[in-house]
């Protein structure tokens, strides 16, 4: 379903835009897509986005959100907005399926991809059995079915851990749109991820967008590090 001939999105997870639009500059001929996340839309809001967006790589713009519909469907509204429009925006499937299809609804026929994250990849079995998920069923019996959820409230894919993708293309189909956090080359350090998967694996599970954040942002050479992973990835 991507678009992208690249499928490596290098996650911006800084609140310095222009620190975050030289990197992407620097790693751009190796990647296809950019994340912008909280921690720089919180701090510089639109003008930090544009400012990163300005760089002409795809933006994958990262804010979860989750709340009631309304709220939600008028969060979205706000971001179709923005200028450029960001290639894909995100909710939490959590929310249901009417918080959901209000977020769909809202895209109003944009180019703008939704897609809706199932479980965060830091999040272990033991994490959502404490948070109140059904003991009974695994992280990736809940993943498929929130993105069983997702598809029917009108969206274009999930935000899922590696872990999950087969359960994901199981329940959903092919053609849905998979973005996969808990990128990690082999050797780098697993962080607070959980569920994690190499970029040659997660991309012949079926991954469509793999999201790598601090294995190329916190390299010793960024760029080196991108063009590793797309080599690694046959690109």
């Amino acid at each position: 379903m991507t678009d992208f001939a690249n499928p490596v999105c290098v996650a911006l997870d800084t609140p310095d835009p222009a620190k975050a639009r030289a990197l992407l500059e620097d790693v751009r001929p190796h990647v296809g897509l950019a994340k912008v996340g909280m921690e720089l839309f919180y701090a510089h809001g639109p003008e930090g986005y544009r400012e990163v967006a300005a760089a002409g790589v795809p933006i994958f713009l990262d804010l979860k959100l989750h709340d009631i519909p309304n709220t939600v469907a008028g969060g979205i509204a706000a971001l179709m907005q923005l200028s450029p429009l960001p290639s894909i925006v995100n909710v939490h499937a959590s929310g249901g399926s009417a918080m959901m299809s209000a977020a769909a609804r809202a895209i109003g026929g944009a180019a703008t991809r939704i897609v809706a994250v199932t479980l965060l990849t830091s999040l272990s079995q033991d994490d959502i059995v404490e948070t109140g998920f059904d003991a009974g069923l695994s992280t990736r019996e809940h993943a498929a079915r929130l993105a069983a959820l997702a598809k029917a409230s009108g969206l274009d894919g999930v935000v899922c851990s590696p872990d999950d993708l087969g359960d994901v293309r199981a329940a959903c189909g092919p053609q849905f749109l998979t973005v996969v956090p808990g990128i990690r080359p082999a050797g780098s350090p697993q962080g607070d991820q959980k569920r994690i998967a190499t970029p040659e694996s997660a991309r012949s599970a079926g991954a469509d967008i793999l999201v790598i954040g601090r294995p190329i942002t916190a390299a010793p050479d960024p760029i080196a590090a991108a063009w590793g992973i797309a080599a690694s990835l046959g690109l």
